[in-house]
């Protein structure tokens, strides 16, 4: 008999012990997932959080990568011309291929090391999203400075629009530049949801990159926060292409918010429809650049000028009209009657929905998808 019970209560306690064993995979799963999802299009990246604990094992959310200037310096064949791809407020930007294969874009300047560029470069580090160029790690010797950024192939929407790449046989249709306009919302909006919040400062087209999906993202976030106090308006030779994105309470106060960046982002739209620099004149006969001109325009049906002709008849007036009041409530010289981010994303994803289903059928026969790496491509 006290066999029997022994045995009972013998497998009763293994059975209580698989028990605990199954709840414990169940919740070390779920807890995995949780963590995994700081990191997605919709989580929050909280960057005070660095490391978590579970049964003595430290998990790593996101951790700056500590380069050596000599594996920068064999990246970019010793910093060579032909790898130097733009000079930026930080400095000069050059094209890099590590050593385990992966391209990086790598911004260099003079520097004294500080504990204060660490913090800065963990901080931007920790922000996770598919709308936003990663910050991979950072270097300091040899009184320089480096910031390791993910490597964007396609270039700036700049470049695309106006700039190097441009091609005036291009066909580039409205649906296809809403994509673009709506990555971008998300990301400059994932930014503004952080805790603190992040204000980028610097949004322009050329700070839009696109990779070779055509996919945006957005460059540059937190950057001028390593800079310091500097004139809003840059260097010289930048005014011109730096100053019109900047809001009036920024170039009068120098009052940074989330709307300041919504300001940018209403002329970054105004240069996606109009394939021109927004300081450029809507009209011969015009001595206003094209943000005074749909700041003072009454009815905003009537703005056909500013609409780049390489549209052609690809978008329907209706997701025009409502492309353009959205650009009109971004750029409102009042902070407080400008959108938020996350409104501007409905707006964006509801034009573009609607636009998408009125003009799949356009044509005749069998509508035509382009490829993301082709959209930019001159049509014969």
């Amino acid at each position: 008999m006290s066999t029997s019970h022994a045995a009972i209560i013998g497998g009763a306690a293994g059975a209580v012990a698989l028990v605990g064993i199954v709840i414990f995979l169940i919740w070390f799963c779920l807890f995995h997932k949780q963590s995994a999802s700081r990191t997605s299009e919709t989580g929050s990246s909280d960057p005070s959080v660095q490391v978590e604990r579970n049964v003595g094992i430290e998990l790593s959310i996101r951790e700056a990568r500590s380069f050596e200037m000599e594996e920068l310096s064999q990246a970019t064949k010793n910093f060579s011309d032909k790898n130097l791809i733009g000079v930026g407020k930080f400095g000069e930007v050059y094209k890099g291929l590590l050593q385990e294969g992966m391209l990086v874009a790598i911004k260099k300047r003079p520097g004294v090391p500080s504990q204060e560029f660490i913090n800065e470069v963990h901080f931007l580090s920790s922000i996770q999203h598919r709308n936003l160029v990663t910050l991979l790690g950072y270097c300091q010797e040899n009184n320089l400075q480096f910031l390791i950024y993910e490597y964007i192939p396609n270039g700036s929407v700049s470049i695309h629009l106006y700039g190097a790449g441009q091609d005036s046989r291009q066909k580039l249709e409205f649906k296809h530049r809403l994509p673009i306009a709506l990555g971008a919302a998300k990301g400059l909006a994932h930014l503004h949801s952080l805790s603190p919040r992040l204000i980028h400062k610097d949004f322009k087209t050329a700070n839009v990159l696109v990779d070779e999906n055509f996919i945006a993202k957005v460059a540059d976030a937190g950057l001028l926060n390593f800079l310091g106090r500097i004139d809003v308006a840059g260097p010289s030779s930048q005014v011109t292409a730096d100053e019109i994105f900047l809001s009036p309470e920024v170039k009068e106060f120098r009052r940074f918010s989330e709307k300041s960046d919504v300001y940018s982002f209403g002329v970054f739209l105004l240069e996606l429809v109009s394939g021109r620099e927004a300081s450029e004149s809507p009209s011969l006969d015009s001595s206003q650049n094209m943000v005074e001109w749909v700041q003072s325009s009454q009815d905003l049906s009537n703005l056909s000028n500013i609409i780049d002709q390489r549209l052609g008849n690809s978008f329907t007036p209706e997701g025009m009209e409502e492309f353009i009041r959205l650009i009109a409530r971004c750029l409102d010289l009042s902070s407080e009657r400008r959108p938020s981010m996350g409104y501007v994303v409905m707006e964006l994803d509801r034009t573009l929905d609607k636009e998408m289903s009125l003009t799949t059928g356009m044509g005749e026969g069998t509508p035509t998808v382009t490829l993301g790496s082709q959209l930019f491509r001159s049509t014969k």
